[in-house]
């Protein structure tokens, strides 16, 4: 059912490849993939299905987005890609958030994710409420599910949790303190079995992680990908895509 993709200049395709390879740079040199990440993610996880509006269009650089309780410490990300953007006037914010997100994913040995160019950057600003947050279940039917608005499949909620492989939570920003695996680095498929393995000193596990195990639909996903690494880089792959083109 082939998407059909905006058409680019040849020089805005050039531009991309050029800067995909700054930012593996960059990124790697200053030990950000996981905030990066995030911050693709917190851009595009704003989309609505109903009102169509949100989405990847970079907003997440305003400071009235930025301010969103969801995007505490996303001026971080924010200000550490500012240099690299600044070398590539032609390319949209929308655009360039979205590639960093997929290199971030990338250099850190996880499955290679298609990029699309062509979002532009909206002016419309999305409103808070629509992201994730710690403290609550965020899966399930009973209580709502803070991605339907997203659209998106049980499926790719589970497979992008995967992503906690990455990174840590920070006290200032969430409340919570710690990493999810032993190595925050490292894009595998630790999140799962982790989860799967039961607390750890050291390791976090948030209520919404908790949730995905309690969850008659989730936990055999859980399952699946603990067990087998290509199943969830491949699932995650798709649900990064979809993520990254909501909109």
């Amino acid at each position: 059912m082939g998407k059909s993709y905006p058409t680019v200049s040849e020089e805005y395709q050039k531009a991309v490849e050029k800067c995909k390879r700054k930012l593996r740079g960059h990124v790697a040199e200053k030990h950000c993939a996981p905030i990066i990440l995030r911050v693709a993610w917190h851009s595009a996880g704003t989309f609505d299905v109903e009102t169509k509006t949100g989405g990847p269009f970079g907003t997440i650089r305003h400071p009235e987005v930025l301010a969103h309780g969801a995007n505490n410490g996303l001026e971080i990300a924010v200000r550490l890609l500012k240099p690299i953007k600044e070398h590539f006037p032609i390319l949209s914010y929308a655009d360039f958030y979205q590639l960093a997100g997929v290199v971030a994913v990338e250099i850190t040995g996880g499955p290679e994710i298609p990029f699309h160019p062509g979002r532009p950057d909206k002016g419309e600003l999305p409103p808070e409420g629509r992201l994730p947050n710690a403290t609550k279940g965020q899966f399930g039917s009973s209580e709502g599910c803070i991605f339907d608005h997203m659209g998106l499949s049980d499926k790719d909620i589970a497979a992008l949790s995967g992503g906690h492989t990455l990174g840590r939570c920070h006290k200032e920003r969430s409340g919570f303190e710690g990493p999810w695996t032993s190595n925050s680095l490292i894009f595998d498929n630790s999140y799962f079995k982790e989860l799967l393995s039961g607390e750890k000193e050291g390791l976090i596990q948030l209520p919404s992680d908790k949730a995905l195990l309690e969850d008659p639909i989730f936990r055999p996903l859980v399952e699946k990908y603990a067990a087998d690494e290509d199943a969830f880089f491949a699932d995650y792959a798709d649900a990064h895509l979809k993520l990254s083109e909501l909109g």
